[in-house]
């Protein structure tokens, strides 16, 4: 997600030359400025000396030990801080920090990596206009935003758009299983199953119905789709969605717990 964000800054026209990077491995840091031109350093301090703008682009788990010994920096340059760690909430972050810094979270998908992806923003109370404006700037980098106001809400979030690609991916192996089974080889099926997945996402992103109006304008009475649907509608596939979805919400709150204990 990283590199996804540093591409996405430099394609869309922000100086590599105001782009510094913390990288404690050699050849990552070598290939980081080979790639995008920017400034990729060892140490976190280092990094993110005289930075406006701190993006936390780390794994979950780690996220205490790399803000922690940058308390004392942040606390007195007051940048704003961007994290992308699933699940880790405002209040830990603050506390390991140890002050009241400008904090945006940020819950970014997997499409971001071909600059395709959507990401939900929830700012806390210490975050600026300016700021907010500058966070949507770096997000829209790698696709859309959306903003939410309750932070409670981002495991919800994550549920639908942070895993939301796995369930796709699922359906679209299984759909592709199903074709080579009725007759159709491997390649066609997988073609037929993209382009028609990817163009189903178009037509709904381009019309104002809801997609279960759009099913039912291509379900004609007794027709093929019909009986497709009645079988997707007899094995309880909507009730299992929403289930999976809300196993993912829960999850990701659980989680939150274990991430926020010191």
């Amino acid at each position: 997600m990283a590199r996804s964000l540093i591409g996405g800054l430099v394609a869309t026209g922000m100086s590599n030359k105001d782009i510094s990077v913390s990288e404690p491995k050699a050849d990552l840091r070598e290939k980081l400025t080979k790639d995008f031109g920017v400034n990729a350093l060892e140490e976190n301090a280092s990094a993110v000396m005289g930075a406006n703008v701190i993006v936390l682009a780390v794994k979950p788990q780690i996220l205490q030990e790399v803000v922690t010994p940058l308390g004392n920096l942040i606390a007195e340059a007051r940048p704003l801080l961007i994290s992308v760690a699933a699940g880790v909430t405002c209040s830990s972050i603050e506390r390991w920090v140890g002050s009241q810094p400008a904090l945006i979270r940020v819950m970014p998908n997997t499409p971001a990596l071909i600059g395709a992806g959507i990401s939900a923003l929830y700012a806390n109370s210490n975050v600026s206009n300016d700021q907010r404006a500058l966070a949507e700037k770096i997000a829209t980098a790698v696709g859309k935003t959306v903003w939410i106001e309750e932070e409670s809400l981002m495991d919800a979030v994550t549920a639908v758009s942070g895993s939301g690609p796995a369930y796709f991916f699922y359906v679209m192996q299984a759909i592709h299983d199903a074709a080579v089974r009725e007759g159709l080889d491997a390649e066609t099926a997988r073609l037929l199953t993209l382009e028609t997945t990817l163009g189903a996402a178009r037509l709904a992103l381009a019309s104002t119905e809801d997609p279960g109006n759009l099913q039912a304008q291509v379900t004609s009475p007794g027709g093929t789709t019909e009986a497709a649907i009645k079988v997707l509608n007899d094995s309880g596939v909507t009730d299992t969605l929403q289930q999976a979805v809300s196993a993912a919400r829960a999850r990701g709150g659980e989680l939150a717990k274990l991430l926020d204990r010191d």
